[in-house]
């Protein structure tokens, strides 16, 4: 019986220059190093240097699941590719097999896969709708359309660039001070568990009576020392339900986004951002040659806010029945006027795209500012709250040994 044999493949890492002279890099699996240095040649590549992938420490690729930063990256990457000239096909290849990301490398391969089975790019990207959603299958199918997808691939990966910086900017003004009540709530916990006890044992030698605020202390460690399951079992399930109840509610995440804008200081702060959001979307769209009652339709699905998000829909109705953008957007009362005039000059001028991408810019450096001003405001505040809770503690133990120093 005649058996066959199994080619063995290899990772290597190459770079070189295409016939534009472009420098290009990348990696390729091939079973030897003359095989693929052939292969980049056929692809129009001159191979400057080909050399075998080290194997990881951690052995192989990180597998993982694919973040919306992945996306952002893998825009750029493909948009950087296709305007140097390489082919959609070899871009793919290029991008997925040089992922550590295991799940981004599959998807990237299975996309590629999907085109080259004659399907286009955008029917491709669909198949994946968590990671592309239908704005940004909408650009690239607008960009296939109108043989401008290089273009339109660039837009996109600013787009995406812009708006994760935007996410990472609110996440950072959110996490700072959530961090900082999570780190005195253990802090107070370990002291009323386990310190707080000792000093207890100790003030019962002493006899005699202990101050007001020495006795809530300790009433306080009794009752968490007793009841500690109860509480944090509480607590625990509050959490639980408030995320089960987001996740199922529509009501409730809508009154919730509600009062989110409300908030003092950090509501301020999320309408800036959801008007930069607005701009930027709807600029992206109007760029790349989406009908306007197409693109509001998108822009409310993508606006993060649900207030933003009917408001948008009201002012998608209004335009579709011949409303100029700006008359929409100042009968929803959620835009300031400066933004509405600005966009009203657009309008007249046949520049809307660019002078919406002038607000998103300008309100994408709002909300930069106004993280940088709430780090520094938040500071004293919080020295301040963790100097009450913890010093209050610490305070109310040392207040029976102040008193016996002063009878002594």
């Amino acid at each position: 019986m005649a058996t066959t044999k199994t080619v063995q493949t290899v990772t290597f890492v190459w770079e070189g220059i295409n016939k534009k002279g472009d420098k290009l890099s990348g990696e390729t699996r091939g079973p030897s190093l003359a095989l693929v240095k052939a292969e980049l040649r056929r692809q129009g590549i001159n191979p400057t240097s080909v050399k075998k992938k080290p194997k990881s420490l951690f052995g192989g690729k990180k597998k993982g699941k694919i973040a919306p930063r992945d996306i952002a990256v893998f825009s750029r990457q493909l948009a950087i590719m296709m305007s140097s000239g390489v082919p959609m096909i070899q871009a793919f290849e290029i991008i997925g097999r040089g992922h550590e990301n295991a799940a981004m490398q599959s998807m990237i391969l299975n996309i590629k896969a999907d085109v080259e089975g004659g399907n286009t790019l955008t029917d491709s990207l669909a198949k994946f709708p968590l990671q592309f959603d239908s704005l940004y299958c909408n650009l690239v199918n607008a960009g296939e359309q109108a043989g401008i997808l290089e273009s339109l691939l660039d837009k996109i990966a600013t787009y995406k660039e812009k708006t994760e910086a935007l996410k990472a900017k609110i996440k950072k003004a959110m996490i700072y001070p959530a961090a900082i009540v999570s780190v005195a709530l253990i802090v107070t916990t370990i002291l009323l568990l386990f310190v707080i006890p000792e000093f207890q044992k100790m003030f019962a030698s002493f006899g005699g009576e202990l101050p007001a605020l020495t006795q809530f202390v300790i009433d306080m460690s009794i009752f968490l020392q007793k009841w500690w399951i109860v509480v944090f079992g509480s607590m625990g399930g509050a959490v639980v339900v408030f995320i089960r109840t987001k996740r199922s509610s529509e009501e409730f995440r809508n009154k919730l986004d509600a009062m989110s804008l409300k908030v003092p200081v950090f509501g301020d702060l999320l309408n800036k951002a959801a008007i930069a959001r607005f701009a930027r979307t709807l600029s992206t769209m109007f760029a790349a040659g989406v009908p306007l009652v197409d693109a509001m339709e998108t822009v409310a699905g993508t606006a993060g806010n649900y207030v933003y998000e009917t408001a948008i829909r009201k002012m998608r109705e209004e335009v579709a029945t011949g409303s100029p953008i700006y008359q929409s957007m100042d009968h929803t009362k959620m835009f300031p006027a400066m933004v509405v005039q600005m966009v009203a000059i657009g309008e007249e001028a046949g520049s809307v795209d660019s002078m919406l991408a002038k607000v998103a810019d300008m309100y994408e450096q709002e909300v930069d500012n106004a993280v940088d001003n709430l780090s520094t405001l938040m500071e004293p505040m919080i020295m301040a709250f963790l100097g009450v809770v913890i010093g209050g503690l610490v305070v109310a133990m040392y207040l029976p040994i102040f008193k016996m120093g002063q009878v002594v």
